[in-house]
């Protein structure tokens, strides 16, 4: 459990704690990242864990380096990122299918129920498809209880198998945003 945050904090969520509950019992040591409010309880979670390395990415294709060096290194590692950033990342995914190292990605869902910004739309419709297409297994949660879990059976799916897994958060489950906010 990270230090100084909880579910009881008004700003995490019982899922969000579980969910970060299920990268430490996965034996995950780095976190890269691009920033997300979807991802946010779970960011602040892993910067507050002193056990865990967490690098901020200047944009999603890094987490494919980010894995790689991880692993090479002897760590495991999880890379936190928002689905209109999935496009970013189809050329450095052929990093992972042809030197078959395993990469737990864990993805926001933008451009789904209740979405505000039209911009989101196409990468949402894309986002499965692309990751399918260049070797990734897809998880999906659309409730809160299930997405421990979903973590913990794409994460061994990834480090026992030296194989690509997403876990897609829906944005039902993870809440709209608002552009008035």
């Amino acid at each position: 459990m990270a230090a100084g945050l909880t579910a009881t904090d008004m700003s995490v969520r019982p899922w969000q704690q579980d969910m970060f509950d299920a990268i430490k019992e996965l034996d995950i040591k780095q976190v890269g990242y691009v920033p997300d409010a979807g991802h946010s309880a779970v960011i602040r979670m892993c910067h507050a864990d002193t056990d865990l390395k967490v690098a901020v990415m200047s944009n999603e294709a890094e987490g494919m380096g980010l894995a790689a060096g991880a692993w090479l290194g002897g760590d495991r590692s999880v890379i936190l990122m928002q689905s209109s950033g999935v496009g970013n990342c189809a050329n450095a995914l052929t990093l992972i299918e042809n030197c078959r190292f395993p990469l737990l990605m864990i993805i926001t869902m933008r451009g789904e129920w209740a979405e505000f910004n039209p911009w989101q739309f196409p990468m949402s419709r894309a986002t499965p498809g692309l990751l399918e297409l260049m070797g990734t297994r897809i998880f999906r949660v659309d409730r809160e209880e299930d997405a421990a879990d979903t973590v913990r059976g794409a994460g061994r799916f990834a480090f026992d198998g030296n194989l690509s897994a997403a876990v897609l958060l829906s944005q039902k489950m993870i809440g709209s945003k608002d552009w008035n906010k």
